[in-house]
C-alpha cells in the first residue's frame, strides 16, 4: 500500500470527503521531475479508489505557483525519471482524466507550461485573482502536443489556444476565466472557502452519476489522447536534437536562446 506520509513533493491529505494533492516544491515554483509525476500518480489512485472521496483538488503549496511544468534543471535531453521523455507525463494526465470523480484545479499562482496543461485536463478551476497563465514549449525547446494543443483549443477555441502556443504571453486570471480556461476566479483570500463550497456540494451528489458524466464527456474528446501518445514519442526524438537543448541551456543560463543556428 502506497503510504503518503513517505511523500517527498507532494502532500496528501483528506479534508471531509475531498483529497487535497498538493505540489510541494515551492522553491522550484512547484515545477514537478520524475519523482513528483511518481507520487502524483501514486496520490491520484489513492484518491481514485478511496470510497470516502468524492472529489479530487490538485494544487501547489505557496501563493506563488501552481505548476510551472517540467524543472529545467532536471532536464538535459531527458529529464531525471522514467518514460518515454524520461518522465511518466502521460500517466498522470491519463489519470486525471479517467479518474470517476471531479478534479479541481486550484491555482493559486503560476499555471505555467506542463502547469497550465494539468489546470486544462482538471474538470473545473477556480483561480486566485493573481494567478497566471501561459504556455512556454517554443521559448525552451519543447511543446506538450496532443492534450496541451488540442484540448486546450477545446477550451479556448482554435485560434486562441495557436497564440497562446506560438506568442508565449502571459495571462492574468480573469482573461482565462473569459477565455473559457477558468470557471471562476476570487482573492486570494478567499480561495480556500471557494473550493470547499464546491467540495462541499459535490460531496452530496450522487457519486455513480458524477462518474457516468465525466465519462461521458470524456468519450467527445478521447481521441487526442492517441495523439498525445504519438506526439510524446516525437518529442522524444526532438528533446535529442541540439535545437532543443539549446532552449534548455538558454533558461538555465539566463539568456536568450538562437535556435535558428541548428535549423537546416
Amino acid at each position: 500500500m502506497t503510504d503518503p506520509k513517505q511523500f517527498t513533493d507532494v502532500i496528501y491529505e483528506v479534508r471531509d470527503r475531498a483529497a487535497w494533492i498538493i505540489i510541494n516544491r515551492p522553491k522550484v515554483y512547484n515545477a514537478f521531475r520524475g519523482q513528483t509525476l511518481e507520487e502524483l500518480i501514486q496520490a491520484f489512485q489513492l484518491a481514485a479508489n478511496d470510497r470516502q472521496v468524492a472529489s479530487i483538488v490538485l494544487t501547489g503549496a505557496g501563493e506563488k505557483a501552481f505548476c510551472t511544468g517540467g524543472d529545467q534543471s532536471a532536464h538535459e535531453g531527458q529529464y531525471d525519471g522514467r518514460g518515454v521523455v524520461g518522465l511518466p507525463i502521460d500517466e498522470i494526465q491519463g489519470l486525471i482524466r479517467d479518474v470517476p470523480k471531479p478534479v479541481i484545479a486550484r491555482v493559486n499562482g503560476f499555471a505555467i507550461g506542463g502547469g497550465n496543461v494539468l489546470a486544462t485536463l482538471c474538470d473545473l478551476t477556480i483561480a486566485a485573482d493573481h494567478a497566471q497563465f501561459g504556455q512556454v514549449g517554443p521559448k525552451v525547446g519543447s511543446v506538450d502536443a496532443g492534450w496541451g494543443t488540442a484540448f486546450l483549443a477545446r477550451h479556448v477555441g482554435d485560434k486562441k489556444a495557436r497564440e497562446i502556443w506560438f506568442l508565449n504571453e502571459r495571462y492574468t486570471a480573469e482573461q482565462a476565466r473569459e477565455m473559457g480556461l477558468v470557471n471562476k476566479v476570487v482573492p486570494m483570500a478567499q480561495l480556500d472557502a471557494a473550493v470547499k463550497d464546491w467540495t462541499d456540494k459535490l460531496a452530496q451528489r450522487s457519486p455513480t452519476a458524477i462518474a457516468l458524466a465525466k465519462r461521458s464527456f470524456n468519450a467527445d474528446s478521447d481521441n487526442i489522447r492517441g495523439i498525445s501518445n504519438f506526439a510524446l514519442h516525437a518529442v522524444k526524438l526532438f528533446y535529442d536534437t541540439a535545437e532543443s537543448k539549446e532552449g534548455v541551456a538558454a533558461f538555465n543560463e539566463k539568456r536568450d536562446p538562437d535556435f535558428h543556428k541548428f535549423t537546416r
